[in-house]
Parts: structure tokens; C-alpha cells; sequence
């Protein structure tokens, strides 16, 4: 068993959430209104990053194969109308719950380190009371935030917010950017795996789990 950690920092989608298939329909159906489908690998690299990062590498995909030129806010005017219809229904992953309350029976500090912006979580926490828990958050437009995943600040930012050393940290991912991110910051990172993605794809040092009811936490 691994030594306690001073705090848990845990991302939103994908790993507390089910989100991840919502997001990538979302995009999978606004790509494809502009003529350029996605494929499995590029909807894999949009994984945890900011919304409005994403929008950039879409358009971008869409512009070099003879697509229209966009501007991210005609690309999320037809993007947010299916992402949000969707999120608002998005459940829990299996032991997400049971996880966040461990911690605060433990008294382990916790936050959140989400690339979604504070308007999106809401939308996605609200049949979420336990998520309430969670009281410190970084949120993927917040004011201090310099750079997004896969850069470190989210958990840099969460980290100093709770008072721990960030290699003191346990930090929770299942995306490549999140887990550059939480590696970059000096966390333990604990890797929840995307549905048909194997350990062999993140780096050797980060633990791997296929359930987030496998993580066990000392007395």
C-alpha cells in the first residue's frame, strides 16, 4: 500500500463522471456538420484539455482539410447545444463516491482539478450532491489559471490552494493531457483507464487502475 497522501487532487470528467463519451459525441457531431469526421486518436487527444483548446485543434483539423474557417465561438455555438444536453444526465463513475468520502472520513484534503469552466461543472455536478465535498476547485477558466492540461498549473494551483506540497499529492486522471499535467506538477499520479486504453499508453511511473474502487487509503 502506498504512503497516505497530504491531499487527493481529482479531475471531473472521466473520472468522477462519466462524461467522456458525452464530450466526444459532442464534438464527433459538430465536426462532422463542417464536412471533417474525427477519428478515434484525435477524439482521445482532446481528452481533458479546455474547451476552448479543443476548439482551436478542431478547427484547425477543419481548416487543413478544406473545411471553412471558424472562429471558436461559431464552432461552440453548435457544439455546447449537444454537450450540454447530454452532460446534464452524465452518472457518476462506479466508486467515485465511495472515494471522495473515504478522503473526508480520513480528513485528506481534496480538490478539484477540472479543464471544464465553472458554468459546465455546474451543469454537470447538480444530480451530484456528494461532489459538494469537494469544496476547493480549479476550474478550467479560472482567473489564476495561467495554462491549461497538459501544462501543470491546474494541479500546481490546487495543490497551493490546499496548503500541501504538490508532491505530496495523490492526483487522479484517465486523459494523456491530465496526466502530463499532474506528472509535470511532481503528483503521484493514479490513472483511471479509458474503456479499451492500456496501461501502455500513459508512462511507466503513474499506477494504473481499471476501477476507481480499487484505490485503497491508509488509516
Amino acid at each position: 500500500m502506498l504512503p497516505r497522501p497530504a491531499a487527493c487532487l481529482f479531475d471531473l470528467d472521466g473520472l468522477l463522471l462519466d462524461t467522456e463519451p458525452a464530450h466526444a459525441h459532442a464534438w464527433q457531431e459538430t465536426a462532422r456538420q463542417f464536412g471533417r469526421p474525427l477519428t478515434e486518436a484525435e477524439l482521445q487527444a482532446l481528452r481533458g484539455r479546455r474547451r476552448l483548446d479543443c476548439a482551436e485543434q478542431v478547427r484547425r483539423w477543419i481548416a487543413a482539410a478544406g473545411g471553412p474557417p471558424l472562429s471558436d465561438e461559431a464552432l461552440l455555438a453548435v457544439r455546447q447545444p449537444i454537450a450540454e444536453a447530454l452532460l446534464a444526465s452524465a452518472p457518476a463513475m462506479p466508486g467515485a463516491e465511495a472515494l471522495v468520502r473515504r478522503c473526508l472520513t480520513l480528513g485528506i484534503p481534496m480538490a478539484l482539478a477540472t479543464s471544464s469552466s465553472r458554468p459546465a461543472v455546474e451543469i454537470k455536478v447538480a444530480p451530484h450532491a456528494w461532489i459538494a465535498l469537494i469544496s476547493e476547485r480549479v476550474h478550467g477558466d479560472d482567473p489564476e489559471l495561467s495554462d491549461g492540461k497538459p501544462a501543470p498549473d491546474p494541479f500546481l494551483l490546487a495543490a497551493r490552494r490546499l496548503g500541501v506540497a504538490p508532491t505530496a499529492c495523490w492526483a487522479f486522471e484517465d486523459s494523456l493531457a491530465g496526466v502530463a499535467a499532474a506528472r509535470a506538477a511532481g503528483c503521484r499520479v493514479h490513472v483511471l483507464l479509458p474503456p479499451g486504453v492500456s496501461c501502455d499508453a500513459y508512462p511507466g511511473d503513474v499506477h494504473c487502475l481499471r476501477s476507481l474502487e480499487e484505490v485503497r487509503l491508509n488509516q
